[in-house]
């Protein structure tokens, strides 16, 4: 593989950082493919010796770094965890935070912040690293955050923040939802098949023992596999699917929070309410009426 990092360094020489006022993108933030994703700073900062960060306020917006080389660290939340080559990790919103470069093998970083009403259509709270595997999974995202410099770089009209949407978008899909691994293993191809099963039963209640008979799996390889290969039980993810597409219908449709409710399976909308406000914060109504609101 080319080197990612001569290759990012040749087309940015030494640190590039872009930081957005306000005035930047607010005459933007109406229109319905800006608002969704948006960022406010992004950077790439190589061979960062001493780099630190502490912010214990948090800030507004979600931090994506990604280590290109070296290593460093993060703390949130009272936990630090590292983050070596090849590894991307988010820090939520509004959450106390510090990071840093190793002294012994400082970092190279990509890092943007971003905000937008799909955030929480990406598991940006997990707190955990994310490795890439595939050295092509690697040059794509490089090449993604290639695009937002570039962009950058020209004027800031609507057209281009659109465009910077877009490709914020992919750089989480790439980040959170796409295999990251050469080839895909078998674990990983019957976790697919199952999430195919779920997202085509989306409308009604599914058991772990339906999945488990479907595919004739045990419910420890079930429970196993999905935590290997999603971070999560094979029923929270399924929940969690369940809540994204709800978060869609509430902000693109006027339907009714029970309607909502029983085309997700939920009989009890009041269950459906608690376990969304469970997973998103906010109850149904008041998830509508902030979206209203921005």
């Amino acid at each position: 593989m080319e080197d990612f990092n001569a290759r990012l360094m040749d087309g940015f020489a030494g640190q590039r950082m872009f930081v957005l006022a306000p005035e930047a993108y607010s005459p933007y933030m109406r229109h319905p493919l800006i608002g969704r994703m948006y960022l406010t700073d992004v950077g790439y900062f190589p061979h960062a010796a001493r780099h630190f960060r502490e912010r214990r306020e948090g800030i507004g917006e979600y931090i994506l770094l990604f280590c290109t080389e070296g290593s460093g660290y993060v703390t949130v939340g009272g936990r630090t965890v590292r983050l070596r080559r090849n590894e991307a990790f988010c820090v939520p919103r509004g959450m106390s935070h510090s990071y840093g470069a190793d002294d012994a093998d400082p970092w190279s970083i990509l890092w943007v912040h971003f905000a937008g009403t799909d955030t929480e259509l990406f598991p940006l709270r997990e707190m955990r690293p994310i490795s890439f595997e595939s050295e092509n999974a690697v040059e794509r995202l490089g090449f993604l955050f290639s695009l937002l410099f570039r962009v950058l770089r020209a004027n800031y009209t609507e057209g281009n923040f659109i465009y910077i949407s877009e490709v914020l978008m992919l750089i989480l899909a790439e980040t959170f939802y796409r295999e990251k691994k050469n080839s895909a293993s078998e674990e990983n191809r019957r976790v697919t098949e199952m999430i195919r099963y779920m997202q085509a039963h989306i409308d009604r209640p599914m058991t772990l023992e339906e999945l488990c008979e479907r595919f004739s799996l045990s419910r420890s390889y079930v429970h196993a596999a999905f935590r290997n290969q999603t971070g999560r039980s094979p029923m929270a993810f399924f929940t969690d699917q369940k809540m994204r597409l709800a978060c869609q219908q509430l902000r693109a449709t006027s339907l009714p929070v029970q309607r909502i409710a029983q085309g997700l399976g939920f009989q009890d909308p009041l269950y459906f309410s608690r376990a969304f406000r469970k997973a998103i914060g906010l109850s149904p109504s008041a998830y509508r009426a902030q979206q209203e609101v921005e």
